[in-house]
This record gives structure tokens, sequence and C-alpha cells, in this order.
């Protein structure tokens, strides 16, 4: 998130007009905006370019809240660029592929897996994303969860691989209960297996799978 507040602040003291895709309403979205909210426009979603308006088409700039993934924001840029062929990107090393990373992963793990269960807010985007990534990717269930207390007793009755992931910025303590609480109900303790060069860490045993991410 500093590092987007900063790309705001650099651009607009280039003069530029910044295209933020983005939620309307999201914490990151209101404090990047804030760093220079005459330089910004919300975009929302990929038709959302149609109707903006800029007063040089040759100084025009993207970023993006850094909890969509790259899939998310790929139609957006693209047609930002077809209106702005001048258009400027973020560095590439501050572009955040945590996000895009844990739903590759999840395809990856799916598959095989009898349920996925994923911790984070309802209200998160990413959190919510990461269900339909698996059910799409051949999991037979998946559910999200807050917290090891939201488990139903009832999702575990005939399974015998877990995958369990958490949405970007979940606490390391949530996950780690709901894989306290598992591992109570007679699932293996997990082991990790690294999936990504990002410090992504997804644990792959035969019964039980999981995804952290070390702050």
């Amino acid at each position: 998130m500093t590092k987007v507040h900063h790309e705001v602040k650099r651009f607009a003291d280039q003069g530029l007009q910044i295209m933020l895709i983005g939620h309307a309403g999201h914490e990151e979205v209101e404090g990047t905006t804030g760093e220079a909210p005459e330089h910004v426009t919300l975009i929302e979603h990929p038709e959302d370019v149609d109707a903006v308006t800029v007063a040089d088409s040759s100084k025009v700039a993207w970023l993006t809240q850094t909890t969509l993934s790259v899939d998310e924001t790929s139609e957006t840029v693209a047609r930002m660029r077809a209106k702005f062929p001048a258009l400027i990107d973020p560095p590439s090393d501050d572009i955040c592929y945590a996000t895009q990373n844990r739903q590759q992963a999840v395809k990856q793990i799916a598959a095989d897996a009898d349920l996925v269960i994923v911790v984070g807010s309802k209200n998160s985007s990413n959190s919510v994303r990461l269900v339909e990534v698996a059910l799409e990717a051949g999991a037979k269930a998946a559910y999200r969860v807050d917290n090891a207390g939201e488990v139903d007793p009832s999702w575990l009755a005939d399974v015998d691989s877990i995958g369990v992931t958490s949405g970007a910025s979940v606490p390391d303590a949530l996950v780690r209960g709901v894989l306290d609480y598992l591992q109570a109900q007679g699932f293996p303790e997990a082991t990790e297996e690294r999936l990504t060069e990002e410090n992504l860490v997804f644990a792959l045993p035969p019964e039980l799978r999981k995804d952290l991410r070390e702050d």
C-alpha cells in the first residue's frame, strides 16, 4: 500500500492523470486517492474507461488496488491502453502479485481437494474470489470462513483431502486456528511446499493442504 501511495505522489508531481483501478469505498483506494485527489480517477469496471476525459492524453498513468489480481485488471488496462496509447505503467516491482499467485496456487491444489476452505472476510473481494476459483478448478466443495469457529463439521464428512488458503492480509493466527481445528478433527499436520517465488507458502501433504502468507 505504501508503494502505491508513493507512486500516486510521484505521478501527480509529473502532472499525470492517474487511472486507479479498484473498488469504491475500499480503504486502500480511499487512502491512495487522498494523496492527490485532483489527479486520481477511480476505475471500477473496464467500461468505466469509455467515459473518462483528460486534459492531455499523453499524460495518463495507471495504478491498481493491490488486492486485485492481474486477471482482474488486465481487461481494464487493455481498454485504457486502447484509448490512451501513451499510457504509463507503474514500475513492475511495485505491482503486487500476491492475489494472482494465490489464485494460481489454489488452481493447482483444488483439482485434488475434496474441500477447500478460504480464511478471509466476506467483505474481501479476493477471499470471495478464491472460493470461486477453487470450485472452477475442480474442488468438490469450497467455503469461506472468518475463523475456525465458522467451520461446519458437516463439511468434513467423507473428506480425505482439504486445501486451506487465505485472502490477502489475513493474519496468520486465523489460518493457524483453522489448521489446528482440522488437526483436532483427525487430519494430519500440514507440511509446507513453496509453489511461487513470492512469500506465499502452500502445504501439499496427502491429507491436508494450506496456504500461508509469511509477512
